[in-house]
């Protein structure tokens, strides 16, 4: 709710200004007893869970991929096992912030390409399956004999479908975002699709590094350094375009976690250039820190959204810049 506050102006012949222009009052903004003029998000941590999880799955598809046609197995298996558990994962976490299992399957009825959510629950119909069942793939040796043949022969295809999903599983939850009021994720919506991408890039080369050796993990510091690097420069041209609700990302729990990733990512891309071919154990540290601050980039967004819908000015100041600006 708002108040308006009209100034008074010199009105000329026929109701127009000196100019000749028809006047109309200037209206000041001002919060209604100070309190916000946006509901605030009620997703708890639920959902920045499923936002890391979901661009670690991405990721690891695309990397797993990549490993199975250069014949890295190990860097492969790992891949596939670790999107088979971080989709499970994004998945339980968006359902339980749904409430019922049947609320997914519900959104399923429509497919509505102009809503972020529509799409992004037909992109994880296609995704889930197949990264479940390359994952399966290698778990075969658990299945009943039978069955071990066809989980082998999906492997493959269902691992290079998921690669080709994986891209847009990675960036349509800041697309979900960013369509949304809530100022400091409306006005990052330009980049922080690239931000998430750099970011799900970066998480998993870094748990590839972890969880493969390092003779068969060339691949994954790559792809950690090159998505360390892209999420730094978008995140820092995102800042710059969301003007004065950038202050979200600079300040209280959001600040903090965005400090954290920004000296997690930069550590880790650092020791994983300089000296993760050479040694296990840097490798190990390295691909830590690069995951926990991929994980802190999305917590940390997910906090500035919710601090930018708490106060009113993020919301009309903005808007009434905008207005000003159409006017001239």
């Amino acid at each position: 709710m708002t108040e308006t506050k009209p100034r008074r102006r010199r009105r000329g012949r026929g109701g127009g200004g000196g100019d000749g222009a028809p006047v109309v009052p200037d209206v000041e903004f001002t919060s209604y007893y100070g309190r916000p003029v946006l509901k605030a998000s009620p997703w708890q941590d639920d959902i920045p869970a499923y936002l890391f999880l979901g661009g670690v799955a991405a990721g690891s598809s695309l990397l797993a991929a990549g490993a199975d046609l250069t014949g890295r197995p190990a860097l492969r298996r790992s891949g596939r096992i670790a999107a088979l558990v971080a989709i499970t994962g994004s998945f339980l976490a968006l359902v339980h912030d749904l409430g019922r299992p049947e609320r997914f399957v519900n959104m399923l009825r429509v497919a509505k390409p102009t809503s972020p959510m529509s799409v992004g629950t037909w992109i994880l119909t296609v995704y889930g399956p197949m990264a479940g069942a390359a994952g399966a793939s290698e778990l075969a040796f658990l299945a009943p004999r039978f069955l071990r043949p066809l989980l082998c022969w999906l492997g493959r295809p269902a691992g290079l479908v998921a690669a080709l999903t994986g891209p847009a599983v990675a960036s349509y939850t800041a697309v979900l975002l960013s369509d949304t009021a809530t100022p400091a994720w409306h006005e990052a919506h330009r980049e922080l699709p690239f931000v998430f991408v750099g970011s799900a890039a970066a998480a998993s080369g870094g748990l590839g590094m972890i969880a493969a050796p390092t003779a068969q993990a060339g691949p994954a510091r790559r792809l950690a350094v090159l998505g360390a690097v892209g999420e730094l420069v978008a995140e820092q041209r995102m800042e710059a375009s969301m003007g004065m609700v950038a202050e979200t990302l600079h300040t209280g729990r959001p600040g903090t976690l965005m400090k954290a990733s920004k000296t997690l990512t930069v550590v880790g891309a650092t020791l994983t250039a300089v000296a993760g071919r050479r040694s296990r154990a840097v490798s190990l540290l390295a691909g830590t820190s690069i995951l926990a601050g991929s994980a802190c980039t999305r917590f940390g967004v997910f906090e500035a959204g919710q601090e930018s819908a708490r106060d009113p000015k993020y919301t009309i100041v903005p808007q009434r810049a905008r207005l000003d600006l159409r006017a001239q």
